[in-house]
């Protein structure tokens, strides 16, 4: 507990427009949260995912893909979701060679826990991957490097400018597959140790926050443009409202069901655990349907 017997939670995130948009009215006060405080703990989605195994934060984001491992630790917000509605994490290269080329190279991963590996995967089928931090991928390609790599984050709106060829848009690649479902890339968690019902109402909290920005998003838009690593106010505006909306609110039906098929996807090519029992993820928040 910290003073005056407010208990200080801790919000893991990564260093990115949508995230900061969505916590921003939670962790500067714009409303009320009785006997908490909030503050931001910013790493990039790799290391949250690998913190989230050790239970290091009351809260945070993860990749949908690493859920499994810390669902023991860590129920899911029904709130909080980052999903590909006809987009995603891209597979770009440098130089116009096919896809079925880049896939027998080396290919740039942003960690081996994140969504976008994982869909990579389902994707493409076996490939040879190096581990690379997100924000490195772009210039180790052009750098010549690697011919290819998933790229994540403003990535996805910037790659243009960067000179990169889009190979495959693994958002629309699984939308495409999957009844038009969105992508499950990433969502928020909540440590179970703290209690269901503080659970619960820090998951209400999170969805106020997410509601505040969205309602109010001029000041939380400001607040997102110290995360976009030099992008300008229109792109940060546009990375902002692709993964923070009304999926973000309530992830729907259709999106819960496309987590439990992307996990189970998982199983079958055996990325994840095949004693993970798919249909007991929590949802905390969500509706009975």
């Amino acid at each position: 507990m910290g003073n005056d017997n407010v208990r200080t939670i801790r919000v893991g995130h990564s260093p990115d427009p949508d995230d900061a948009f969505m916590f921003h009215a939670l962790t500067t006060g714009a409303f009320e949260t009785p006997g908490y405080r909030f503050e931001h703990v910013l790493l990039d989605i790799e290391t949250l995912n690998q913190k989230a195994l050790e239970g290091e934060y009351e809260v945070s984001a993860v990749s949908i893909h690493a859920y499994p491992e810390i669902s023991e630790r860590y129920a899911l917000m029904n709130c909080g979701a980052s999903m590909g509605e006809g987009y995603g994490p891209m597979l770009v290269t440098n130089t116009p060679i096919t896809l079925d080329e880049a896939c027998r190279g080396t290919i740039a991963i942003p960690g081996l826990k994140t969504s976008a590996y994982l869909a990579l995967k389902l994707a493409c089928g076996e490939v040879d991957i190096a581990v690379v931090p997100f924000d490195e991928i772009i210039p180790r390609i052009q750098s010549g490097e690697f011919a290819a790599g998933v790229i994540i984050h403003e990535g996805q709106l910037t790659w243009k400018e960067h000179g990169m060829n889009l190979l495959l848009d693994l958002g629309v690649w699984w939308n495409n597959a999957n009844n038009g479902w969105p992508l499950p890339l990433g969502g928020n968690v909540v440590r179970r140790d703290l209690g269901e019902g503080v659970c619960a109402q820090i998951s209400e909290w999170v969805k106020m926050s997410i509601e505040y920005s969205i309602k109010e998003p001029e000041a939380a838009l400001d607040f997102a443009m110290q995360w976009g690593r030099g992008i300008d106010e229109e792109t940060n505006s546009k990375f902002v409202q692709m993964y923070v909306n009304e999926r973000t609110i309530d992830y729907g039906i259709d999106g819960r069901e496309s987590i439990k098929k992307f996990l189970k996807d998982g199983q079958d090519i055996g990325m994840i655990d095949v004693n993970f029992d798919t249909d007991s993820v929590d949802f905390i928040g969500a509706d009975n349907e």
